[in-house]
């Protein structure tokens, strides 16, 4: 293998944007990624991971997370092949995730990098069911929500990459499952995978139904969406009842402040609590939970689904509008695929 540096293309943050991110947001240029030094590696990207929490990273605002910079990579998750090491963890052809950003080659020194088994799952599902989406879902539910057998647990954004294995997670430990999600198809998916019912918010007042389908009450709420949507789940809660603040979809392409929640004081009247969590915090746990899912994937009990998109990392800034569009059904995972010379294939 050539000791030349290696030319990739990637996405830079141009501007920050307001509303929804438009072409004007971004920059597509080439650099070239040296050879590695000594505790470094060399990452030929496959995949990309389209993921919500990428419209608040670019907000400049105080997160858990600091913001992209403008001029900077934009931030993502990625999977892919080791094609030049100097880290004694990683060797060449070693297939890895790791917060690599939209671009075709990454140097890395190895923080936060993991190895994947592709004779287990193909990228897309490391990047969906037993990535970071995956890990959301098992920590979530389980140290968050204190999911128990005979709960009834209403998941919001339940036809994406985290709320679909939430969802099936529950299941798989004997709750009874509501998923919302958006139009008939996502449904007809989600009673496929086991829910026990799904409402299409598209087309169904999500307040009234979720009162049909759990009328005694809602135990564990995992919510995705924020909004009106949070507010239905609020409305139909069981004394004791846990709310899982994962994310709220619904906002995050606003450009002003939404309305808080209305119904926040059903936390009062059924002796409930509303819990923000950050899967990052549990890094550490990691293993765990991948050994877990990895397990129900494989005896049939979790299902991983991705949609991937083809058009490496000139088509990033439309496949992300295409996220907060509801293109996905499960994953969405975007296609690089950079070469990786010297290896098979």
């Amino acid at each position: 293998m050539s000791e030349a540096a290696y030319m990739t293309r990637q996405v830079r943050l141009r501007e920050r944007p307001v509303g929804y991110p438009g072409p004007q947001t971004w920059d597509v240029t080439t650099a070239e990624v040296p050879q590695p030094g000594p505790g470094e590696l060399v990452v030929a990207v496959s995949h990309v991971s389209l993921d919500p929490a990428m419209r608040g990273w670019l907000n400049d605002v105080r997160s858990y997370v600091p913001p992209v910079a403008v001029g900077d990579v934009m931030r993502a998750g990625a999977a892919g092949t080791v094609v030049a090491s100097q880290h004694p963890s990683y060797a060449v052809g070693d297939t890895v995730t790791g917060t690599f950003g939209v671009t075709e080659y990454a140097l890395s020194d190895g923080t936060g990098v993991a190895r994947t088994d592709l004779g287990l799952a193909g990228h897309p599902t490391w990047l969906g069911a037993l990535g970071i989406p995956g890990m959301t879902a098992y920590f979530g539910l389980l140290d968050v929500g204190r999911v128990r057998a005979g709960d009834t647990v209403l998941v919001s954004g339940a036809a994406g990459a985290v709320g679909s294995v939430a969802g099936q997670i529950a299941k798989a430990l004997g709750c009874t499952v509501v998923g919302i999600a958006g139009g008939p198809e996502k449904c007809a998916w989600l009673t496929s995978l086991g829910f026990d019912a799904a409402i299409d918010y598209k087309n169904e007042n999500v307040l009234k139904r979720v009162r049909e389908v759990a009328p005694g009450g809602v135990d564990v709420f995992f919510d995705n969406v924020g909004g009106d949507t949070l507010d239905a789940g609020l409305a139909n809660l069981r004394r004791g009842a846990r709310v899982v603040l994962c994310g709220a979809v619904s906002g995050y392409n606003e450009t002003s402040l939404p309305p808080g929640p209305r119904r926040y004081m059903s936390l009062l009247v059924f002796r409930a609590s509303m819990t923000g969590f950050v899967v990052f915090d549990y890094e550490d746990r990691y293993p765990e939970a991948r050994e877990q899912i990895a397990g129900w994937i494989a005896d049939g009990t979790v299902v991983a689904r991705e949609t991937v998109l083809p058009g490496g990392v000139e088509a990033f800034p439309d496949a992300l509008l295409g996220l907060y569009a509801g293109v996905n059904t499960g994953k969405l995972v975007l296609e690089v695929d950079a070469p990786t010379p010297g290896l098979p294939g």
